[in-house]
């Protein structure tokens, strides 16, 4: 049988390129979780609050996008509740129902790039943006660094459960001790190893390196990048005093 790493390739390839992603990251950042463009944008705003749960429905990532909505509902509730609560309330409210519904949906786009995104095609992508190697080894190192804490976490919390350690049980004043410092101690060696795998693969070299994963923009790609241009263009007009809606 004829191994195809083409056809390999195309089946792991992500529903838009990183280079999309990134960019709607980006747009993301500053006018959902940034506030950019206040009032006016908002319409734009709550397209772009359902793009990352639209795309992470495409790419059936189920546990991330009804965690997702779950917080976002939690927020907008605690927004719509706001009035009807005494005043102590009525700002703490506020505040836990501005802070989720503006920074859950940018964290979900990170999660959705993180989970979707394989470390070649990441730097591929920087590769091709003509980045600096100054940029690109950092936060290739730190794009494997959080799903691998991750794991840790769970090893250590599966280790604490084997030995009856848990929050409110007989040992909660341990959990300190045998938790947080063992994770302490794993995210210091996961660094370091990180860091010696991404030189051991080339990525300090002078020479340029090659890549086997095959990234570029497909019809979604430039639907995605003109929906952003588009956002970047009515915040523009919006400032220049011309009203869209």
């Amino acid at each position: 049988m004829e191994y195809s790493s083409k056809q390999s390739q195309e089946k792991r390839r992500g529903f838009i390129d990183p280079r999309t992603k990134l960019a709607l990251i980006l747009i993301l950042a500053l006018f959902v979780m940034g506030g950019l463009g206040g009032e006016q944008m908002q319409p734009l705003k709550m397209i772009l609050s359902a793009l990352p749960f639209a795309l992470l429905l495409a790419e059936k990532q189920w546990t991330r996008f009804f965690r997702g909505v779950c917080i976002l509902v939690c927020g907008y509730a605690l927004l719509w509740i706001m009035p009807y609560l005494p005043a102590v309330l009525s700002y703490f409210a506020l505040f836990c129902g501005g802070i989720l519904t503006r920074f859950v949906v940018t964290i979900m786009m990170g999660e959705y790039v993180i989970a979707t995104t394989s470390v070649s095609e990441f730097i591929s992508a920087m590769e091709k943006l003509c980045m600096p190697q100054q940029v690109t080894i950092p936060l290739s190192v730190m794009f494997r660094l959080f799903p691998t804490i991750g794991a840790e976490w769970k090893s250590i919390r599966r280790a604490m459960r084997m030995r009856g350690i848990h929050l409110g049980g007989a040992k909660a004043g341990q959990v300190v001790e045998y938790q947080m410092v063992p994770m302490m101690t794993s995210s210091v060696r996961i660094g370091e190893e990180l860091s010696a795998s991404a030189l051991t693969r080339g990525l300090g070299a002078p020479v340029k390196r090659t890549n086997i994963c095959r990234i570029g923009f497909r019809a979604q790609d430039y639907l995605m990048l003109v929906g952003c241009l588009f956002v970047v263009c009515a915040w523009i007009l919006e400032m220049c005093g011309v009203r869209l809606w």
